[in-house]
């Protein structure tokens, strides 16, 4: 497989740079329109043409998504120069509070996941109107929440 960061990765037009990262056309100007991308040089013309940088910080903003670091993470890491030129201590504080907040994303699935397996459990699937699976749709408390009573059986 071809790396994008290769010599071959010099003067991409727009949708060359868009099949080789991955990343669609409309989500390339996106980043552009908001500075997480440079603005590349255009021809006479008027077209837009990549180079090596920009394929690379591409690929990097879009792997830092998959990841799930917001924009604005993202945007802070490039500020710190990265992929190349940022401290690893500056990197680590940024994604130590991203790991923060997964786990807490992921601790918040796993009761969610116990009070779905449980209505699920105590559903008879008959064509009784009563449902326990619509009872803890159609509830709430007085935050908005959904009771985690709902989870115990």
């Amino acid at each position: 497989m071809t790396s994008i960061t290769d010599a071959r990765a010099e003067a991409l037009s727009i949708g060359e740079l868009s099949r080789r990262t991955g990343v669609h056309i409309e989500t390339i100007r996106y980043y552009e329109k908001i500075d997480m991308l440079p603005a590349p040089p255009r021809t006479d013309g008027g077209r837009r043409v990549y180079g090596n940088t920009h394929a690379r910080t591409l690929a990097f903003v879009r792997r830092a998504r998959e990841l799930g670091f917001m924009l604005s993470e993202v945007r802070t890491l490039l500020d710190l120069g990265a992929p190349e030129r940022a401290s690893c201590a500056e990197v680590r504080e940024i994604a130590s509070a991203h790991l923060a907040s997964v786990r807490t994303k992921l601790a918040d699935l796993v009761k969610l996941e116990a009070i779905l397996a449980g209505a699920v459990a105590r559903c008879t699937g008959d064509a009784t109107p009563a449902c326990p699976v619509l009872d803890i749709l159609d509830s709430h408390s007085a935050d908005g929440n959904i009771p985690l009573g709902y989870a115990r059986a």
